[in-house]
Order: structure tokens, then C-alpha cells, then sequence
């Protein structure tokens, strides 16, 4: 079988910043799991700029190409424009759910900690940080409740961009190509277990009979 990972959220998802398409996550991730030794072709249907209220409009676009595995990355967005934990969880409750129900396996990467962002006023750091913390958890719980998977939870891979500027592109907000290489080697190992599980519960469709 050739797996199907469909790239869900945000212009992290997306891949803004990176110097080229081979550095995105969803470049990044394939090329992972092919070493892996699973045929796998990806689609990104996230959106700069989304989030987590877009995310019915992305599942809506990705269901049809029949994913087996979606990652979703979605948080940043919400926090800069203060969308309470709660309706942000919600929102991403209800893609995982949608999804999970069309057979697909879910990962999530929430919400980073951008009180690490340069340009950041130091006075505004401590509220951030704390402001991510409580997304972060509604979002872990929400995705658990719904039978997806979480990685990075604590936002570790953001402790790194606070110590490295060179993780950050031009703009000084998103990552680099440098930085989308930090991300994606946090993100595989969720996403190689959950391309196995997809790849084992696919297997007894795509056999033929007697083999």
C-alpha cells in the first residue's frame, strides 16, 4: 500500500519559512517514513494564517483523497489572536473526530510557546508562556479524548528556538529550514508509530483473498 498523510493547520503545516518545499514537515515526514520503508505520498491542505476554527474547512477538502494518516498542527494563531482554550480545543476535538471517524490516524503537534519569539517584549514573555500552557493542555486532552495521538506536548522543540536564533527565518516568527528540521524530528517518531498503525489496519483490505 502506498500511505496517504495529509497535512492539516497552520503556516507551520504549511511550511512558510522554509527555503524549500524538501524542508517542510510534509516533505520532512514522507521522506521519514519511506526510510522506514513505507510508501508514502502526502498533501498539505493547511493554510497560513489558520486557525483552529478553519480546521472543518481543511478536513472537509482532505476526506476525499481518503487519508490514512493526518497530522495537524494549529495553535499559533489562536494564541496571537487570544481565541479562548476552550473554543480552540474544541474546534480541533471536533477535526480529530471527524477524522478518526473517516479511518483515519491522527497526530497533533499544539500549540508552541512563542514567548520565544525575538521580537517578543520581555514583559510580555511570562503571559505568553503561560497563555500556551493552558492551550497546550486543552488541546492534548481534547485530541486524547478523540482517539488521536499528541506530539510535543510540552512545546520542547520552542525551548530550543528561545536558545538558537538561526531556527527562525528571516521574519522572526517562523521557522527556517533549519528550524522545520528541529520540528520534524520531534514530530516523527508519533507520526512513524501512527503510519505502522495505519499501514496494519489497511493490510487485511488491500490482501487478496487466499494470500
Amino acid at each position: 500500500m502506498t500511505l496517504r498523510l495529509a497535512v492539516l493547520g497552520d503556516s507551520i503545516a504549511h511550511g512558510v519559512g522554509a527555503q524549500h518545499t524538501s524542508h517542510t514537515l510534509a516533505a520532512r515526514l514522507r521522506e521519514r517514513l519511506v526510510a522506514s520503508g513505507l510508501s508514502t505520498e502526502s498533501r498539505v491542505f493547511a493554510r497560513s494564517g489558520a486557525r483552529s476554527s478553519d480546521l472543518a474547512r481543511q478536513v472537509r477538502r482532505a476526506l476525499p483523497w481518503r487519508p490514512d494518516l493526518a497530522l495537524v498542527v494549529v495553535g499559533a494563531n489562536d494564541l496571537s489572536h487570544s481565541v479562548p482554550p476552550r473554543i480552540a480545543a474544541q474546534a480541533l476535538r471536533d477535526a480529530v473526530r471527524t477524522l478518526r471517524r473517516a479511518g483515519a490516524e491522527v497526530v497533533s503537534a499544539p500549540a508552541p510557546d512563542l514567548s520565544v519569539v525575538p521580537h517578543v517584549p520581555p514583559q510580555m514573555r511570562g503571559a505568553l508562556r503561560e497563555a500556551g500552557g493552558r492551550l497546550r493542555r486543552a488541546q492534548v486532552e481534547a485530541v486524547l479524548d478523540e482517539g488521536g495521538r499528541v506530539a510535543d506536548p510540552e512545546a520542547q522543540t520552542s525551548a530550543l528556538f528561545g536558545e538558537d536564533g538561526s531556527l527562525f527565518s528571516p521574519d522572526l516568527f517562523h521557522p527556517s529550514s533549519a528550524g522545520y528540521a528541529v520540528i520534524a524530528e520531534a514530530l516523527a517518531p508519533v507520526v512513524l508509530d501512527a503510519a505502522i498503525s495505519a499501514a496494519r489496519s489497511d493490510a487485511p483490505a488491500r490482501t487478496p483473498p487466499g494470500c
